[in-house]
């Protein structure tokens, strides 16, 4: 029989959940993948000033690397969860306008279903390592 307990999955999860997540915000600022990320953006969605699409994508980068550190932190697990599961949500747009350009953002324009079908089951495992 396995020693292995049930909230001892849930942390491996964690630590996999975090690196995903740190490791993707990371990338937001990388200026080439920073760029793409701006252009997805969709038009109705764009704004100038504070909102711009550079500073969503610094936004969006901070988010994920907050987010992927407050699963490592116990007093924050929960709210980090819940907060990248929001944000999952709140990205989906800008990830489904890429889906309808694939010639413009290349490996970043990931099929409509599969895309949203990762992001459900990502939205699962992140419930599942914090519940």
């Amino acid at each position: 029989m396995s020693s292995v307990t049930y909230p001892d999955l849930q942390f491996a999860l964690r630590l996999v959940l975090a690196v995903i997540f740190i490791g993707a915000g990371i990338t937001h600022f990388v200026p080439v993948v920073a760029r793409t990320m701006s252009a997805m953006i969709p038009p109705r969605l764009r704004t100038t000033g504070i909102l711009r699409p550079a500073n969503l994508v610094i936004l969006t980068g901070v988010c994920e690397i907050a987010g992927g550190l407050g699963l490592l932190y116990p007093p924050t697990i929960v709210t980090a969860g819940v907060c990248l599961i929001v944000f999952l949500a709140a990205v989906f747009p800008a990830n489904a306008f890429a889906a309808h350009y694939p010639d413009r953002f290349g490996v970043a324009a990931i099929p409509l279903v599969p895309r949203l079908a990762g992001q459900v089951v990502l939205m699962g495992l992140i419930v599942v390592a914090i519940l």
